[in-house]
């Protein structure tokens, strides 16, 4: 891990080429809690008004002048919108009266997320597993999950571990297990420019450190 205080100028553009997390958690200050929504979307279009205006272009223009409330709306309200601790899904749990003792699978759980070195996209599919210590979650739930924490400036390293972590707390099981397969615009659309490869990340916990519970989880998502 790479603190920020030990990052030259010239180290920035590296840690974001190579995306290296600096950080387990979310880098967050307390201007996420003391700032409004309307605050923050306030302070962002004023903010990304000189952005484009910096850039050269014509806020005047009907197409523009209503972009930067439009990009701060779409901040605050839709794509970091898991930054705030209160849009956590409720993951209300119910017996396992059925006695249900494999792994359960959910696959292909579609998200969209920003990379946090760029604020560009990435994009992909998360699979998860877990065997009940007793209790179960609505399937819907852990798709609900994902997309919280995908829904903030991340990386997909901490992404995985984040959706792992979460699990076994709320299902209080350590048998949890999460893949990620993802496209990175950072890598696609800027720098390598390569729009043919993805990154794929794992989380074990429990029965899934065991080798073949493992392989039989990586069999059922195709990796």
């Amino acid at each position: 891990m790479v603190k920020n205080s030990e990052l030259s100028i010239l180290d920035f553009d590296a840690v974001g080429d190579d995306h290296i997390s600096t950080a387990s958690e979310t880098p967050i200050t307390s201007e996420l809690f003391t700032l409004s929504d309307e605050e923050k979307k306030d302070r962002i279009a004023e903010l990304f008004a000189e952005i484009m205006q910096t850039l050269g272009l014509d806020l005047t223009d009907d197409s523009l002048k209503g972009t930067p409330y439009r990009v701060a709306k779409m901040y605050v309200e839709e794509i970091f919108s898991g930054l705030k601790p209160e849009n956590m899904p409720k993951m209300a749990l119910f017996e396992n009266k059925y006695k249900y003792q494999e792994m359960l699978i959910e696959k292909d759980i579609r998200f969209f997320s920003n990379c946090e070195h760029h604020f560009v996209p990435f994009f992909g599919h998360a699979h998860i597993a877990y065997i009940s210590s007793g209790k179960v979650v609505g399937l819907s739930k852990l798709n609900r999950l994902v997309q919280y924490f995908a829904k903030r400036p991340q990386v997909q390293e901490r992404l995985t571990n984040q959706i792992g972590r979460a699990l076994v707390d709320i299902l209080d099981t350590e048998s949890v297990a999460v893949a990620i397969e993802a496209k990175h615009l950072c890598v696609a659309s800027r720098g390598v420019q390569d729009d043919s490869s993805s990154t794929v990340t794992f989380f074990y916990g429990g029965e899934f450190t065991d080798i073949e519970q493992k392989k039989l989880f990586h069999q059922q998502i195709g990796h």
